[in-house]
């Protein structure tokens, strides 16, 4: 069967569907056991979940699926930021507090790598199945550690280069993330501006020079996506944007409402938001903070200064602030189930197939 190879052997899955650990509130434990459910692979998006959360949302899910999932790390970024980098972004952003009646400037800590490590704790004490990996690459040592617990290992790679990285450092499959990937890019060696490579370049010269299975990432929303990436290559695809407009997903209703409304040519790769380059719908905030983007705070420090901007921005319905994370192929999004969509994806490859297996 065309679903079967290396990658649902190995996740114990039946599907070689993959959905996309996209933090910040989006993979529900409800969307990731509906996923699992079906036999692809959800996926907990944990990044900016402090231990409790992680634990609790771990819990709920183990209530509801009896199948495997997954758990998506963000490895930690620590860069130097000057206070005046820092005061002079605020006074960028005071404008936005003033409409939305925000009084209080969010206090910016130094990051460190504290947060991770109880994380990765966390990921071993549960006996999480699959753990993947955005930002980076976690170090040998944690990956044996992992290993060692039965924990399967994905990295994330935006370049040929990267996947090899990965590959080294003994990650057990990886992710290649095309540039119409909604949401934050991957990059971890050399400019985002020269990992911008599409998914149908990025994938068949990955295959070419990595062992490991590869998941194609970018622009998938429908069986054709699906059956393309295989025919490339690659041996799953992961799917974020997909899911974000599910009935299970925990976004607010105004993001999933802009992303079933918007085009291909509505999308654009800011850090206006964030610090570091992400693809989104184009709004008020990406156009006034367009001027300034290369002299904002590094992430994490910019997120933590727009975070109380866009979660007041979702609350008093102002999406014009609010970081609609989207990929590149938006016309193909639906409000439907995740059951529902796995569902039809399955059936219309399963179409394919089996048409051309006739002639």
């Amino acid at each position: 069967m065309w679903y079967e190879n290396r990658i649902t052997q190995d996740l114990h899955i039946k599907y070689p569907i993959v959905q996309a650990g996209m933090a910040g509130g989006v993979t529900t434990p409800e969307l990731v056991a509906a996923v699992s459910n079906t036999g692809a692979l959800g996926t907990l998006g944990a990044g900016y979940m402090s231990p409790e959360q992680m634990e609790e949302s771990i819990q709920k899910i183990k209530q509801l699926t009896n199948n495997p999932f997954g758990v998506n790390l963000f490895i930690p970024e620590t860069p130097d930021v000057s206070e005046e980098e820092i005061e002079q972004a605020n006074e960028w952003l005071r404008p936005f507090r003033e409409e939305l009646n925000i009084s209080e400037i969010p206090k910016v800590n130094q990051p460190s790598t504290s947060l991770f490590e109880k994380q990765m704790e966390i990921v071993i004490k549960e006996r999480i199945p699959v753990c993947s990996f955005t930002f980076g690459m976690p170090t040998k040592e944690m990956v044996n550690e992992l290993k060692k617990a039965d924990v399967t290992v994905i990295g994330t790679a935006t370049t040929v280069k990267e996947a090899i990285a990965n590959e080294e450092n003994g990650m057990d499959m990886v992710v290649v993330q095309g540039s119409e990937a909604g949401g934050h890019r991957g990059t971890f060696i050399g400019s985002f501006a020269e990992a911008m490579i599409g998914t149908m370049a990025l994938v068949p010269q990955t295959v070419d020079h990595v062992d490991i299975p590869v998941i194609a990432a970018g622009g998938i929303m429908d069986g054709r996506g699906v059956l393309a990436a295989l025919v490339l290559g690659a041996e799953a695809v992961q799917m974020g944007t997909a899911f974000v407009t599910s009935l299970e997903s925990g976004v607010a209703e105004q993001h999933k409402e802009a992303i079933l409304n918007s085009h291909e040519d509505q999308s654009v790769v800011t850090s206006s938001f964030s610090g570091k380059p992400a693809r989104g719908i184009r709004n008020e905030f990406i156009t006034k903070m367009a001027k300034y983007e290369n002299k904002l705070p590094k992430y994490p420090i910019q997120n933590t200064l727009t975070k109380p901007i866009r979660s007041e921005a979702g609350k008093q319905n102002r999406p014009e602030w609010m970081s609609l994370w989207c990929g590149q192929n938006p016309r193909s999004s639906k409000q439907q189930s995740a059951g529902e969509m796995i569902s039809d994806i399955i059936s219309q490859v399963d179409d394919m197939v089996n048409n051309k297996e006739a002639r």
